[in-house]
């Protein structure tokens, strides 16, 4: 294997290419090393290749991702993957996010509020506000309130047909027990009459619903009270309590999805043509009759009024002097001088004007003059001088949201 030299008397070892190009010779040695060259460029590239699929398969699925779960990562690049293309991601996309309920607040029941509410909708939905602050201050169990239905208007609709029940049963979780009904046993002691109905005193503060309701509670098990508007005092109450009330009339008490629906699709239609402003008169037959003011009625008209008022034994006050309650500033006002307010305010001739209201007492007649100042008046039922497309709309949505949409609106 080695070659002694003998000048030197030592092991010399060839080196072993020299070995190689003497075995195999210098061509083939060539031939070798170009071969040894090219293959490690073919591996260079397929390492770039290699890799280069590897990111553009992590960035497809990064851009799928962000398609399905957040908005996207590179704003102003459109996206790698269509929705035609993604019918799952489509669909996972258009699922709502999960709600985190908050936790259930735990106590003691003393026993259950019913509550019957009364007036219009702005007056049951301040009385819903107190109802819950109430229950919630003595450790009650609240049933769903009930909606009057014995209104000038007579809307039937109950409380899941203007409100998202469910979300106000579970948005004040934290605060109030809240039932849609009453459990078996108790409706069966409430069939039997063994519960108390009753009034409470108006603008009572809340210690009054802690001495005199709160014992009765506990003594009846079931209390129902059949009036609810201005029972609750609105200044010098607990910050809580003011907290509580402004939490449920802005959070909890949301309109149904589909009176919601409703309102978008009555403001596209109203945007189509030009700006609009919303204006709840309150000139409707009731209120003027509740009120007394007669101002601008003929003779006719303020008899009518009056058999009204009489009509309804819980409005108290039945003798009213129409000339001192205006001078007051406790009328509202006629549209002739609700006209006379947007001109001064600058509101433009062409604007249109959404009557957010039930029909006008005096009809035509008495909006004749708004009419002429403003033109583009517009109302839910044609009662002025136009209406706006409420055709294309289911008619069960407009006969029981027709009053959540005009509160909605005048929003």
């Amino acid at each position: 294997m080695c070659r002694v030299e003998e000048t030197s008397g030592k092991c010399n070892y060839k080196k072993p290419w020299e070995m190689k190009m003497k075995i195999f010779g210098k061509g083939k040695m060539e031939k070798l090393k170009n071969s040894m060259v090219s293959r490690s460029r073919m591996n260079l590239w397929m390492i770039r290749a290699i890799t280069t699929i590897f990111l553009w398969t992590c960035f497809a699925q990064l851009m799928t991702l962000e398609e399905m779960f957040g908005p996207r990562l590179l704003k102003g690049r459109p996206s790698c993957f269509s929705h035609s293309e993604l019918p799952l991601v489509a669909e996972l996309s258009s699922i709502p996010p999960k709600v985190v309920l908050p936790p259930k607040r735990l106590y003691k029941n003393n026993g259950y509020l019913m509550v019957s509410c009364n007036g219009g909708l702005n007056q049951m939905r301040a009385a819903i506000c107190d109802m819950v602050a109430i229950a919630r201050y003595l450790n009650v169990t609240l049933i769903v309130p009930e909606l009057d239905k014995t209104s000038f208007w007579n809307d039937l609709s109950e409380f899941q047909d203007i409100f998202d029940v469910d979300h106000f049963i579970t948005s004040l979780r934290d605060e109030v027990r809240i039932l849609k009904e009453l459990p078996l046993r108790v409706q069966q002691r409430v069939d039997q009459g063994m519960f108390l109905s009753m009034q409470p005193i108006s603008w009572s503060d809340i210690s009054y619903y802690a001495h005199q309701i709160l014992p009765l509670v506990q003594k009846h098990k079931v209390v129902q009270l059949n009036k609810t508007d201005a029972r609750l005092a609105n200044n010098e109450l607990p910050l809580e309590i003011q907290k509580l009330r402004c939490r449920v009339n802005f959070n909890a008490l949301r309109f149904t999805s589909q009176i919601e629906e409703l309102g978008r699709r009555v403001v596209k239609i109203l945007r189509k043509k030009c700006p609009f402003l919303a204006l709840h008169l309150r000139y409707e037959m009731d209120m003027l009759a509740f009120s007394g003011c007669t101002h601008g009625c003929n003779n006719e008209e303020e008899e009518e009024l009056t058999r009204m008022r009489y009509a309804y034994p819980w409005w108290k006050e039945k003798v009213i002097n129409s000339e001192m309650k205006r001078k007051e500033g406790l009328c509202p006002l006629t549209p002739e001088e609700t006209a006379l307010v947007l001109k001064a305010l600058g509101i433009d001739r062409n604007v249109q004007i959404y009557i957010a209201a039930g029909e006008i007492y005096g009809g035509d007649t008495r909006m004749a003059p708004l009419a002429e100042a403003f033109p583009n008046l517009v109302s839910q039922k044609g009662d002025s001088s136009r209406t706006i497309g409420l055709e294309i709309l289911p008619k069960p949505l407009i006969t029981n949201g027709s009053v959540g949409l005009s509160s909605l609106l005048r929003k």
